[in-house]
């Protein structure tokens, strides 16, 4: 079964926008794990715009399923994860002023750069998670950074999906069976929701983990957390 990691980031934003702890992101990882989550995903940035450096440091704490943090490998950002040692680091390479995260990595050209990164936190204990479009030579080189699973970039398919779902999914599924054959483990998000969920699972050989947030929270303002993790969840059986 290929589990669903809840991204809260939204929560944080909603939060952040008056100043205060309503609603309380603590409270919501934990209810979102009662409500079935199987892991709880953050994606702090520099300027701490939603998710801050303190939430990482405290979600460590309450957080029992998993917690895997994403972001580009800065230094400010390696000091958090060595301090934190989640469970799961997702390398992705997004810009400071990027709204949300627009591109997977170019493993060839950064392939020395992305070894010493996955080197150093396989050291600590963390699986390491890069970030990815569906080219199989980028799928190729990630083997040689050494790294645990890659995570697929998937507004390309999302876009697509309601067009030619067939065609969407195309690239990714070779390049799934690819990362199956080469050992990686395979994780997806970006744009994912209840209409495409499904059918991703079907076609990608070896999908371990989705994380998805914006959808499911913009679900959840009329269906309900719990019922819509739930919802999300009956996807990915």
């Amino acid at each position: 079964m290929t589990k669903l990691s809840v991204n809260i980031n939204k929560i944080a934003t909603l939060r952040n926008a008056r100043g205060h702890n309503r609603p309380d992101l603590l409270q919501v990882a934990r209810d979102c794990e009662r409500f079935g989550a199987q892991g709880i995903t953050v994606h702090p940035r520099p300027d701490e715009r939603h998710i801050r450096y303190q939430d990482v440091r405290d979600l460590k704490r309450v957080v029992t399923t998993e917690l895997n943090v994403e972001g580009n490998p800065t230094p400010d950002f390696l000091a958090l994860v060595r301090e934190v040692r989640p469970e799961q680091v997702t390398l992705v390479p997004d810009a400071p002023d990027a709204i949300t995260s627009n591109a997977g990595w170019n493993t060839v050209e950064h392939l020395v750069y992305l070894m010493g990164v996955v080197q150093e936190l396989k050291s600590i204990g963390c699986r390491v998670s890069i970030f990815l479009d569906p080219d199989p030579a980028m799928v190729k080189a990630a083997v040689g950074t050494g790294t645990d699973r890659i995570e697929f970039y998937t507004e390309a398919y999302a876009t697509g999906y309601h067009t030619n779902r067939e065609a969407a999914v195309a690239p990714y599924r070779l390049a799934a069976t690819m990362a199956q054959e080469l050992g990686l483990g395979l994780n997806a998000g970006h744009d994912l929701d209840l209409d495409n969920l499904a059918y991703l699972k079907q076609e990608l050989p070896g999908l371990a983990e989705v994380s998805i947030g914006h959808a499911l929270i913009c679900d959840a303002l009329y269906l309900g957390l719990e019922n819509t993790i739930q919802l999300y969840r009956r996807q990915l059986v």
